[in-house]
């Protein structure tokens, strides 16, 4: 931000305010970073449970399509996990993590539809099946759009 802006009677209080922002923004992210590791042993154990239940009740298609589902809320923490590792290393936040975690999260909806426990309608089908196209061809110009810039996802540039 230009200092020629802001008055210069406030200069000190605004370098304070700004360190202690940058202090919480470090907090915030310490706190988030310790919730997706928490989530992580949380959705392991979550999988492990569905297996355990699917074998139980002699039902292993449901159950594995259940676990599955399970993997896949694990696949979205992995990704938030990387992109707060990049993140804290200096990187940019990639738009593209977004998307991979909206696209995981359809095709998981979609994994789970046959194993709820209304049957879902066609148009159901075709709107998360669209969804899923949609978000997956962003998924791909983000990335084709990245590999021209010369930026890879992790790169540490900045913009």
């Amino acid at each position: 931000m230009s200092q020629e802006h802001f008055p210069e009677e406030l200069s000190a209080v605004n370098r304070y305010a700004v360190t202690a922002m940058v202090w919480l923004n470090g907090l915030a992210h310490i706190i988030i970073g310790l919730a997706l590791a928490i989530s992580v042993l949380m959705f392991t154990w979550l999988f492990f449970q569905d297996v355990r239940e699917a074998a139980s009740a002699n039902n292993l298609v449901h159950g594995f399509l259940h676990a599955l589902g399970t993997l896949m809320l694990l696949w979205t923490i992995s990704a938030l996990i990387t992109a707060e590792i990049r993140y804290l290393r200096g990187s940019k936040m990639e738009v593209d993590t977004f998307v991979e975690v909206g696209l995981v999260v359809v095709l998981r909806k979609l994994i789970v539809l046959p194993v709820q426990d209304a049957t879902p309608s066609i148009e159901d089908v075709m709107m998360w099946v669209g969804a899923a196209l949609m978000l997956g061809i962003l998924f791909l110009i983000i990335r084709y759009a990245q590999r021209i810039n010369g930026d890879s996802p992790g790169s540490g540039s900045q913009a």
